[in-house]
């Protein structure tokens, strides 16, 4: 006899089994059951709503059983392992799942939430994969530990080729050489800083002398190295120097010797480049570089404390609504970020992003008020559980919630 999930794809179920499958209530195993959540959800129009809240709703224990089995079907685990679906207790049962591919871990340990976070720094798999710590690097949330660890890892999976290192040195020099050239490459994005230019003139001028200051980006922890990217940028010969400098034998001796042991190397070949060659240019120079910049730029400049330059990254004509979705749930943003992110149409459009932007605790609350009306029933119970945000919103999604579900069963 062939398995319900096979009927339901060549369409032999009539239409009471298939709500009834809908609702996870078919006496079949619980894996088969999830096979049929999943498909329902992804491909049904009639039934798939209802199956994705099920599927919210589900045991976790058997959706674990699922996530961590690598018989489990691709269809199902990359379910799991989508931002908009990912339930944070499961990831550490796909990061370490073999028939879950790193591309789907990737996106996760780029703009995971904090649980997120933490789940991949304690995973195996995770900390012994460069491609995979190389995307958990570039998430704004990482704390500055983490973020040294991380560097750690990865300097150590590099000491066995150097030479990959001088030419991933090499074409870092180059991206950013090519950064200046892009005025004459790209004429949209010339027109867009152009106009953005003019639109803020009289603004630029009150903030023109404003320094680079990103937000949550100086930390106790690493006070040390901002203060070295935002001034001179000392080379490591110098610091030598410095150090030599110092009486032998002395507490300074001693206290120096210490420092330059164990300070965090925080992203020494390329992050801190692209975060010197920024710290040295002025607010027109760092809106030009948000504009006409790349993704690692605007990664930085989005959490620049000057509105003026965080507000052009999103007037950048590369910046891609994936961007944009980790910018919606960073708490590490100014509050204008956020408000600005809804008033531009193309991401007024994109659901990840108003849903990300709800569900982010700075998210000023008469915004966010505002967008709850556009939630499914699924995030709006996600929502009412999430204790992050502040207690009018959980309240308020806890009723819409209910008041969908009425809905639904008249």
């Amino acid at each position: 006899m062939p398995r319900m999930i096979d009927m339901i794809r060549s369409s032999q179920v009539p239409a009471n089994l298939m709500h009834s499958a809908a609702r996870g209530s078919l006496s079949i195993p619980a894996g088969e059951t999830i096979e049929i959540l999943v498909y329902l959800a992804l491909h049904h129009k009639l039934f798939g709503q209802e199956a994705q809240l099920t599927l919210a709703g589900w045991d976790e224990k058997a959706c674990l059983a699922s996530a961590s089995d690598p018989a489990t079907s691709a269809e199902v685990l990359g379910y799991f392992g989508s931002l908009e679906n990912m339930r944070p207790a499961l990831l550490p049962a796909l990061a370490e799942n073999p028939s879950v591919p790193e591309e789907t871990l990737i996106d996760l340990a780029e703009r995971g939430s904090r649980d997120m976070v933490e789940a991949f720094v304690r995973s195996a798999r995770v900390m012994s994969s460069r491609t995979l710590l190389a995307a958990l690097q570039s998430n704004a949330i990482l704390r500055p530990n983490e973020l040294a660890e991380i560097t750690k890892k990865l300097a150590a999976l590099d000491t066995s080729n150097v030479a990959a290192a001088n030419i991933a040195d090499a074409a870092t020099r180059a991206s950013d050489s090519a950064v200046a050239d892009l005025a004459a490459a790209d004429p949209a994005a010339e027109e867009v800083l152009t106009a953005f230019l003019k639109e803020n003139a009289a603004e630029l001028e009150r903030e023109k002398d404003k320094p680079f200051q990103p937000i949550g980006m100086i930390h106790e922890e690493t006070a040390h190295a901002a203060e070295a990217i935002v001034a001179a940028t000392p080379t490591a010969g110098s610091a030598s120097n410095a150090a030599a400098r110092v009486a032998p034998g002395s507490a300074a001796a001693t206290a120096t010797a210490h420092a330059m042991k164990h300070a965090p190397v925080v992203h020494v070949e390329k992050r801190d480049s692209v975060l010197q060659k920024i710290a040295k240019l002025d607010v027109k120079g760092r809106i030009a570089l948000a504009v006409r910049g790349g993704k690692e730029e605007r990664s930085i400049l989005i959490r620049d404390g000057t509105k003026l330059v965080a507000l052009a990254v999103l007037d950048s004509p590369k910046v891609s609504d994936g961007e944009v979705e980790g910018f919606a749930q960073q708490k590490n943003v100014l509050e204008s970020v956020l408000r600005s992110i809804p008033l531009k149409r193309r991401f007024a459009k994109n659901y990840n992003i108003m849903r990300n932007l709800v569900c982010n605790p700075r998210t000023p609350l008469d915004l966010s008020l505002g967008l709850m009306k556009n939630l499914l029933v699924h995030d709006l119970k996600n929502l009412s559980g999430n204790k992050e945000v502040p207690e009018t919103i959980r309240k308020l999604a806890l009723r819409m919630f209910k008041q969908k579900m009425e809905k639904k069963n008249m």
